[in-house]
Parts: structure tokens; C-alpha cells; sequence
């Protein structure tokens, strides 16, 4: 049973720490003062775009976007309803 736990630790290290890696750093603002989101994606395909829209519900205004290493990155905020 010593030899399990012993085993488990630096499994329990390693997810520590990842879970570490993907915490999020205070809010950032678009100039006008809204709050603005990241989202991921595979470059070449529109399904930043669709998450943007999903969770604002509607309209976004893309604040910066960018391709890089095959993955594409989309900084938005959301439109006031």
C-alpha cells in the first residue's frame, strides 16, 4: 500500500501543477471598458468565431486575432444588448 501512495505523488505533483498553468489572470478590458474573452481554435476554420457568438449570445466585436503554429486565437467582447 506504501508503494501506491509513493506512486501516486508525482501524479498528483504533475496534475497540480497543470491545473496551475490554466488559471486565469484578471480580466482584461476593451478600450470602451467592456470585458473581453480568449478563445482557441484550429486555424482555418471559423469555430472561434461560433464561440464568440454562443456565449455573447449574438454580436461581437473581435478585438485581436491571431495565427500562429496552427492554432488561432480570437480576443473579443461582446456587444451591449
Amino acid at each position: 500500500m506504501h508503494w501506491v501512495r509513493s506512486a501516486a505523488l508525482p501524479v498528483v505533483v504533475a496534475m497540480t501543477g497543470a491545473l496551475a498553468a490554466c488559471s486565469s489572470a484578471p480580466p482584461l478590458f476593451a478600450p470602451d471598458g467592456r470585458p473581453t474573452t480568449l478563445v482557441q481554435c484550429p486555424a482555418g476554420s471559423d469555430n472561434c468565431e461560433q464561440q464568440a457568438q454562443a456565449m455573447c449570445g449574438g454580436a461581437f466585436d473581435t478585438i485581436r486575432a491571431t495565427t500562429e503554429n496552427g492554432g488561432r486565437s480570437l480576443l473579443y467582447a461582446c456587444r451591449g444588448k
